[in-house]
């Protein structure tokens, strides 16, 4: 699969236990909400639940147009709707023929073809729908840039109404009549598609002609379709029109629509914004880009159930030989592109390329290589190319463009997509001056695709549960895309190939628990393998979880997005020395251990969040990038560094003694969690006077009990330790043995930690079998006398410190330090 960068903003965690709350929703529901800006409770709710519309009164200035057009209406004139040939030109083309027919207009349309027309509103349409008898112009989804083919109509006697939602031209200039637009007049939601713009427009016709408006409604299922193929963000009233639309379609009496749905397996009643993107809007778009628009027209207007099914199966048809098409040139521009070698931004261009397919070639490329793309077709037999073009982000198509126009005859678009026509002896040209632009604006990290996460889970949190909670967020698409989930430090298993070896199942582990997952299209091995052994080594796997539904089960479904190699941030140690044996002799002068005390209530302080038994890994990458300061709390600070290097980092990590010696390491963080319970009361009660406002989290099962009881064992239980270090400094001792640092620290010390190290040597020095010499790293073993341990008093404190500990660690640490 292809590689990529996690992209995981801040998310506090204040403001999702607030959500959580609030909202009554799950945690990683609630980071959802948080990273994508919904922090506030009314705001999220009413994301969640809410349907913000707003009134079309609200576009300044549409009570003239509307004005306009029933001065028309009712004296019966003629007028034209001239639209667009793409999903959003046909649908909003046929919100208003079926708005003003039934207001008793006299109307008709006209969509112009791909390769004769082009795009938007030309001079020769102009005089051809005025020959015609045209005497109002009303564009719907273009003519904000035609100035010139406005002032034309205008001068040859027609009246001219432009709603559209395309961005104007650079030099500000607007066409000179009533204008709908939604940015350019003010209206609260200025990202509304084509449709969604003609949709408010006859419902202020209605309102101005006072007619009922109920048959408008049954228009909310073109309005869907064009909103999400004409990728507009899905926020606001967007997500609004397309929520509606999606139940409007689910009983539309329309037959086009029906059959259309029929035609590309769509079932109605589970019909959702992925099914109108990849489904229905491919088949309007491909008679547009392959063969003639209005079939798509007509299909959205027609009445008659047979023509409904001819038509439908016309446009499946084409969507297939555009598909053979779209094969074909993406083959031979891979090739063009590769001859090209590394570039900023690419310009591809190819004689007898389809104009009407370009655009989705452009798309595929700019995915797979993570730059901006062009492709041009150029006529056979002509100098004339047409051009389309796909972005990335934080690269401005649009302005691309407008820096490289000398080379251009015509251009426009958003920062996202543009299109073009260009001499096809200035491509070169164009081409160099196009990958100067993108390398002058495009920093090293810009070219790495970004893999947005939206939550991160433990294994034991993907299941239906949380499936369908998500499925809150639908619709989903631009803008809103489906949550990303990422499973940290996650070990992937068990490969089954599926869909003849092209796509594998796999099982995923985390934190103690295995979920079941997909990769689609990455082939039968198990994903990210190549080169590591996925089975032992920990990754960062990404994935959409979705309820899926077969053969009457419901289950949950993780589909991988990406699988990283771990790459944390550093961890930052705590109260140790940057040289290990100037830790050993700390340790030497640190005050013995007393008496443990009995946790006592403590003023001050915030409950524990208890979350004992989840995924460590997860909870760790939660608070660590929750941007408000993070201290891991363990049982021994080495160990559990080794441990966890490689898998998760960021943040500060300490154990109970060094807090214990300097209760300030624990300041300037808003959080603490306990990785490790600890191991005696004295250090529970260190944790529970923490300071108001400094958040508490316990996140230790089984296995960090276990290694809490192993640590303490090895770090107080001195026996065996004093004798096996004896033994190996009377064995190598001499002047050409190890060095003390190797004695102590080195691998024969069998992971000894410093803190050890130095109790080790306190006691040997007390009970006078050693001397130490720190100046000379050099150590002296005396006459050995036969003695007792407990003559020692350090023995005697880690003795005292060891049996508490085991008696505290033995009832399982209480619920809450």
């Amino acid at each position: 699969m292809r590689s990529a960068r996690l992209d995981i903003p801040p998310a506090p965690a204040a403001a999702i236990a607030r959500l959580r709350e609030a909202l009554a929703v799950s945690d990683p529901l609630a980071q959802v909400l948080v990273r994508r800006g919904l922090t506030d409770p009314a705001a999220a709710r009413e994301f969640l639940t809410g349907e913000p519309e707003h009134d079309p009164g609200a576009f300044a200035g549409i009570d003239i147009a509307v004005e306009t057009i029933l001065v028309h209406v009712r004296a019966h004139r003629r007028i034209t709707v001239h639209g667009d040939y793409d999903v959003d030109g046909v649908c909003s083309t046929a919100v208003l023929v079926r708005a003003l027919r039934g207001l008793g207009a006299e109307v008709d349309w006209y969509l112009p073809d791909r390769m004769s027309d082009g795009y938007g509103l030309s001079r020769a349409t102009v005089e051809r729908l005025a020959s015609r008898g045209t005497e109002l112009l009303l564009t719907a989804d273009c003519a904000v840039t035609a100035v010139e083919e406005v002032a034309h109509a205008r001068a040859l006697g027609l009246s001219v109404v432009v709603s559209d939602h395309h961005s104007p031209r650079a030099d500000g200039q607007l066409p000179d009549a009533p204008l709908v637009h939604p940015a350019l007049c003010g209206y609260p939601c200025p990202d509304l598609c084509a449709a969604g713009v003609a949709h408010k427009l006859a419902f202020a016709l209605y309102r101005a002609a006072g007619a009922d408006d109920a048959p408008l409604h049954a228009d909310a299922d073109l309005v869907a379709l064009a909103t999400v193929a004409d990728v507009v963000p899905l926020k606001g009233e967007n997500r609004t029109l397309v929520r509606r639309g999606l139940r409007q379609l689910a009983v539309t009496e329309k037959p086009g629509l029906r059959a259309l749905m029929a035609v590309a397996g769509v079932d109605p009643t589970r019909v959702d914004a992925r099914a109108l993107g990849f489904g229905l809007a491919p088949r309007i778009n491909a008679a547009g880009r392959l063969h003639r628009a209005d079939a798509g027209l007509e299909l959205m207007l027609t009445t008659d159930e047979a023509r409904a099914g001819e038509i439908a199966r016309e446009l499946d048809r084409a969507n297939a030989e555009r598909r053979d098409t779209e094969t074909r040139i993406l083959f031979e521009a891979e090739g063009r592109l590769a001859e090209q070698g590394e570039r900023h931004g690419h310009v591809l261009a190819g004689v007898g390329w389809h104009p009407g397919v370009i655009g989705i070639v452009a798309s595929r490329l700019a995915e797979r290589r993570h730059r901006p793309v062009v492709v041009i077709g150029v006529e056979s037999g002509s100098e004339r190319g047409r051009g389309s073009g796909r972005s990335i982000s934080g690269f401005d198509l649009l302005g691309a463009l407008r820096a490289c126009g000398e080379h251009l005859e015509r251009f426009g678009g958003h920062r996202a997509a543009a299109g073009l026509e260009i001499d096809a002896a200035q491509v070169d040209a164009f081409a160099e001056a196009f990958d100067r632009h993108a390398a002058a604006v495009l920093g090293p990290e810009d070219l790495v695709p970004r893999e947005r996460v939206d939550a991160i889970v433990g294994g034991d949190e993907v299941g239906l549960e949380l499936a369908e909670e998500l499925a809150r967020l639908q619709p989903c698409g631009h803008g809103n895309p489906p949550a990303t989930v990422l499973v940290p430090a996650a070990r992937l298993s068990d490969p089954r190939p599926m869909g003849e070896g092209r796509h594998v199942r796999f099982t995923v582990h985390s934190g103690g628990a295995r979920a079941q997952a997909v990769a689609f299209g990455s082939g039968a091995r198990l994903p990210g393998a190549e080169g590591r052994e996925v089975e032992v080594e920990p990754i960062d796997a990404t994935f959409a979880l979705q309820v899926n539904e077969w053969r009457g089960a419901v289950e949950p479904r993780l589909v991988l997005r990406q699988a990283l190699p771990c790459e944390p941030a550093p961890i930052t140690l705590l109260g140790v020395s940057g040289d290990p044996l100037e830790a050993v002799w700390a340790e030497l002068d640190a005050p013995l251990p007393g008496q443990d005390a009995p946790v006592g209530e403590a003023p001050g302080g915030t409950a524990a969040v208890d979350r004992r038994g989840t995924s460590s890994a997860a909870g760790l990458r939660r608070l660590a990038h929750s941007g408000e300061g993070l201290l891991v709390l363990v049982a021994e600070v080495h160990r559990r560094e080794r441990h966890l290097r490689g898998r998760v980092g960021g943040f500060s990590l300490c154990d109970y003694v060094a807090l214990e010696r300097d209760p300030g390491l624990a300041g300037g963080v808003a959080h603490l969690l306990l990785l490790d319970p600890p191991a005696i009361a004295a250090h529970a009660a260190l944790v529970h006077e923490r300071p108001i406002g400094q958040q508490v989290h316990l996140y230790w099962g089984e296995p960090e009990l276990r290694c809490a009881q192993y640590v303490h064992d090895c770090e107080y239980g001195l026996r065996e330790s004093l004798a096996a270090l004896y033994r190996q400094l009377r064995d190598n001792s001499g002047a050409s043995g190890p060095t003390l640092r190797e004695l102590l620290l080195g691998e024969a010390s069998g992971a000894r930690s410093p803190a050890l190290a130095g109790r080790l040597l306190r006691v040997l020095c007390e009970l006078g079998l050693i001397e130490l010499s720190r100046e000379d790293e050099a150590i002296v073993l005396l006459d050995p006398v036969r003695t007792e341990l407990e003559r020692s008093a350090a023995f005697r404190a880690y003795t005292a410190r060891h049996q508490a500990g085991l008696r505290y660690l033995t009832r399982r640490a209480p619920r809450a330090a």
